[in-house]
């Protein structure tokens, strides 16, 4: 049947399309994430959760979170099987059995399939049950979820002024607001991965269902597959091209932190809490909640307390700059 032909053309398409060109993507994109994650790992920040002031954190882990996922994302996608099959109109062999019965048709089934480089789908209809292209689809959603999550923060830092964006020469960044250098090119990757999620999603979810032995609506569907990868491609380049342009505002960072000593409350009433304090976190609540506080301000409570002097000292001594837990050193085993 044709299908024995068509399918096995399309899964050595994907299998070249993720191999030779998608995965090679994804690495730059993580290659140059990895990159800024070490450089950048002593780097602190603010934290938001909720949008709010949190505990401090630093560039290089923030970033290192997303290489790591990206990683994880990678190798699902990296070991998908994909599989073909060559056993006529509805799987069974029958034409084949008829014209030769004496040969072990399964056996050259087998050897011919993975003698072009793919596994052998044993059990189908007249065509392959796609399952695998399914976790393929999805694998590569998952991914583009998570490209798209770094291309929202890494607009959100831009726009907050953590990250500066080198200006290109002979690039228009308002058709009005000459002074402006847009982050392009992670809106760019946001909207081609989303495109891209849109066409895997239907085909992760269509491909694997055919009526009784074979209906024609995978067929139309699944000429897709090359858009999809195309617009993954795009995602992936326009987010390699925007992190080349970034250099990051030390100066930003720092006063944004020295603008924020109530994040070192949660370390205060957590030390208080060691040494028995009673209600540790209702006073620091008190002191703190939805207020702007000043060194003077948490350093004066500090020494107030009743605890033992080294750890008055070393609370004394702590800073938001300082308060980063051990975010540099997980940046840096990425």
């Amino acid at each position: 049947t044709s299908e024995d032909i068509n399918n096995l053309s399309y899964a050595l398409m994907l299998r070249d399309g993720r191999n030779m060109i998608l995965l090679p993507a994804i690495d730059q994109v993580t290659s140059a994430l990895a990159t800024m994650a070490d450089e950048l790992a002593d780097q602190p920040m603010l934290a938001r959760t909720h949008g709010q002031p949190a505990s401090p954190t630093t560039m290089g882990k923030e970033l290192a979170n997303v290489v790591a996922r990206l990683d994880q994302a990678r190798d699902q996608v990296a070991t998908t099987t994909i599989r073909g099959k060559f056993n006529g109109a509805v799987g069974n062999f029958n034409a084949h059995l008829a014209a030769y019965p004496e040969l072990d048709w399964p056996g050259l089934s087998k050897n011919f399939v993975e003698g072009i480089g793919l596994d052998w789908q044993q059990m189908t209809t007249q065509i392959e049950p796609h399952d695998d292209l399914a976790a393929l689809c999805h694998g590569l959603v998952r991914l583009n979820t998570i490209l798209i999550d770094l291309d929202r923060d890494l607009w959100g830092y831009i726009s907050l002024g953590y990250f500066r964006q080198r200006a290109v020469a002979g690039e228009v960044g308002s058709s009005t607001m000459p002074h402006k250098v847009n982050p392009i090119d992670f809106e760019n990757s946001e909207g081609n991965a989303g495109i891209a999620n849109a066409l895997l999603e239907h085909l992760a979810a269509k491909l694997p269902i055919s009526r009784w032995q074979r209906d024609l609506s995978d067929s139309t569907v699944i000429r897709n597959l090359g858009p999809a990868f195309a617009h993954c491609l795009i995602a992936l380049d326009a987010a390699h091209r925007g992190l080349g342009k970034l250099e990051i505002d030390g100066d930003k960072l720092h006063a944004e932190l020295d603008q924020a000593w109530e994040v070192l409350a949660e370390a205060i009433q957590t030390v208080m809490r060691r040494y028995h304090i009673e209600k540790p976190y209702e006073k620091l609540k008190a002191l703190t909640r939805g207020k702007a506080m000043s060194a003077d301000v948490i350093q004066n409570f500090v020494a107030g307390l009743d605890i033992p002097d080294a750890a008055k000292a070393e609370l004394m001594a702590l800073t938001p700059a300082t308060y980063i837990g051990n975010a540099a050193e997980q940046a840096r085993k990425i």
